[in-house]
């Protein structure tokens, strides 16, 4: 929320700065380091029409600035979750917590990130209507329209190693 107040606060004069809980109805994110065109008025401009946006002043929409939180580790802190944002739109941050150490539970040695990601394609498949394999089976440039692009790398903070299969890519 802190996020959206700030963006309302820097585009008072725009009242389409947040739409459908995204900047400028697009970007679910606040902060990210591409998204140029939410940045400056000038990569903006240098989009073809239909995907421009109507930027209204001259401050950036999204910053790539991030935004800090101390933790202090302790001894039931397991891992470390970096990804980007396509995660979340099919989990929560309490979700992937959940299935990760489900997950690792049941298969120690498995690869806790290819997990999400398999658990992500098959919840896109069946928003879609269809079965998994049929969402494999679209190629990778026309299978965005079902998901967004989705990296995912559990860190352990145990000394486990995990190695990804990647077999998605």
């Amino acid at each position: 929320m802190e996020e959206v107040i700030r963006i309302k606060n820097e585009h008072p004069d725009d009242s389409n700065c947040i739409a459908n809980d995204r900047v400028k109805g697009r970007l679910k994110v606040t902060r990210a380091f591409g998204a140029g065109f939410l940045k400056q008025p000038k990569w903006n401009d240098a989009l073809l029409e239909m995907f421009r946006n109507d930027y209204i002043g001259t401050a950036p929409y999204i910053s790539c600035t991030p935004s800090l939180c101390h933790h202090e580790l302790c001894p039931r802190d397991q891992f470390l979750v970096l990804s980007s944002d396509g995660l979340y739109q099919y989990f929560s941050n309490q979700e992937v917590v959940a299935y990760i150490e489900s997950f690792l539970e049941k298969f120690p040695d498995g690869d806790p990130a290819q997990h999400l990601i398999e658990e992500l394609l098959s919840r896109a498949a069946k928003k879609a209507g269809m079965e998994f394999h049929e969402l494999l089976d679209i190629p990778q440039g026309d299978r965005r329209k079902y998901h967004d692009d989705v990296t995912v790398m559990v860190i352990s903070l145990e000394g486990r190693i995990w190695k990804s299969s990647g077999k998605y890519f």
